[in-house]
């Protein structure tokens, strides 16, 4: 079971979950805004798909500031969790996704397996945290590049169906 657990300040990220969920079919009840859900509600799910966009130079999205200290406390053992999230590579080349790196760091250790990796060669940046050798971390959607948005949700998708 999926369960989808975003912060969004802008609507940006919250209209990416909700694509998400309906791609993948998980019902509306199963997405989460972490501004307001608690972190023990991971407890019923087998998949995380955590979404977040990127503030100033690399910063987290306001509501994950607090919401990732008490999700890396959760019993997060044998969970698969993907990521995605919001970015300008024009802008902020360099912290471009960060946001899902410092999500990702964070729970490194916790027992999950990390999935939904995708190859970063369709991306004009490559020097982010969101950024793993030749790969990305998850479903990066570029406000520089919105006309990709579309392929690269239905190929991370694919990636978490295959997971």
């Amino acid at each position: 079971m999926i369960g989808i657990f975003y912060g969004s300040s802008t609507g940006n990220t919250e209209s990416l979950a909700n694509e998400i969920a309906a791609r993948l079919g998980v019902a509306p009840s199963d997405v989460y805004n972490v501004g307001s859900a608690s972190a023990d509600a991971v407890a019923a799910y087998d998949t995380l798909l955590l979404g977040s966009s990127t503030w100033g130079v690399g910063d987290l999205q306001d509501d994950w500031e607090s919401f990732v200290g008490k999700l890396a406390k959760e019993n997060l053992s044998g969970k698969k969790v993907g990521f995605f999230g919001c970015g300008n590579s024009g802008s902020f080349p360099d912290t471009f996704c960060d946001a899902l790196g410092i999500i990702r760091d964070e729970l490194s250790g916790t027992g999950c397996t990390f999935i939904g990796n995708m190859d970063a060669s369709g991306y004009p940046v490559t020097d982010s945290r969101a950024f793993d050798g030749g790969n990305v971390i998850g479903l990066l959607a570029d406000d520089d590049e919105p006309d990709k948005t579309e392929e690269r949700t239905e190929a991370w998708v694919q990636t978490i169906k295959n997971s």
